[in-house]
């Protein structure tokens, strides 16, 4: 990491590698980068509170937890055309444009094969301590990269396998530690082949350099010294491609959203 450097909207200076190859985990099938500083603590902040700031009708609330849609939620797995909203589009997505994949001459950004060469999607998930999401495949409707921010705390993503017999293996295959601020990409195989999920527990046990994938390029890899990560509220932000998008549809969505 060094050269590569994007000045946000605050006085933070933000340090991205020169290339993606600098930040993947070697360990994993293809593909997974791992940025722990993405985005500055300030900015961090402005995006909580706009999330927090939303109209009531923008969560959708389940069972144990409640996340938002922006700018729609998928129809026929179809998305209504409309753009992002700046506070989720900026610094975020020149960031991860402003990135090459590797060092290669004329190396392409990691959007540069989607449809619409940028992300056109954004889900933002609040996980409070306990609560998590089962194994699951993000499926068809979007192209094969997944970009998430992770804000407010740390939590482990685990990566799941399955079987000869085609049933899911239920210990994770690889875990993930997603510290506050940090970007995590996963793509190609990774992306298509295997499930992910977050337990429903309150604290992640047993980190260390030999069961966390990404230990080498934490942040602060001290503050889990002791093994253990006790969760706190933990938001993501998770940035696709929907593939599909239906124009006359965007104007439609626009007006009912009034």
């Amino acid at each position: 990491m060094a050269n590569n450097e994007f000045m946000g909207p605050t006085p933070s200076l933000i340090k991205l590698p020169d290339a993606l190859d600098d930040v993947r985990l070697t360990g994993l099938p293809q593909a997974a980068y791992y940025i722990s500083d993405f985005i500055s603590q300030e900015e961090e902040q402005a995006i909580l509170n706009k999330i927090a700031s939303a109209p009531k009708p923008r969560w959708k609330q389940l069972s144990h937890r409640r996340l938002q849609t922006w700018p729609s939620d998928l129809v026929n797995n179809k998305l209504l055309d409309a753009p992002l909203p700046t506070w989720l589009s900026d610094p975020i997505i020149p960031r991860l444009k402003s990135i090459r994949l590797s060092y290669e001459p004329d190396s392409p950004d990691i959007f540069s094969d989607s449809p619409h060469q940028k992300p056109n999607h954004v889900l933002i998930n609040e996980y409070p301590p306990g609560i998590g999401i089962m194994p699951h495949k993000d499926g068809a409707a979007y192209h094969p990269v997944v970009c998430t921010v992770s804000l407010g705390a740390s939590l482990c993503l685990n990566i799941y396998k399955s079987k000869d017999d085609g049933a899911l293996d239920p210990s994770p295959a690889w875990r993930i530690l997603q510290e506050p601020r940090s970007l995590l990409i996963t793509t190609s195989a990774l992306y298509t082949d295997f499930l992910h999920g977050i337990e429903d527990i309150t604290e992640d046990v047993e980190l260390s350099k030999n069961t966390i994938a990404n230990w080498e390029f934490l942040r602060s890899p001290e503050e889990f010294a002791n093994g253990s990560n006790v969760r706190k509220t933990r938001t993501s932000l998770t940035y696709r491609d929907v593939m599909k998008v239906s124009k006359l549809g965007g104007k439609l969505g626009l007006l009912r959203k009034r």
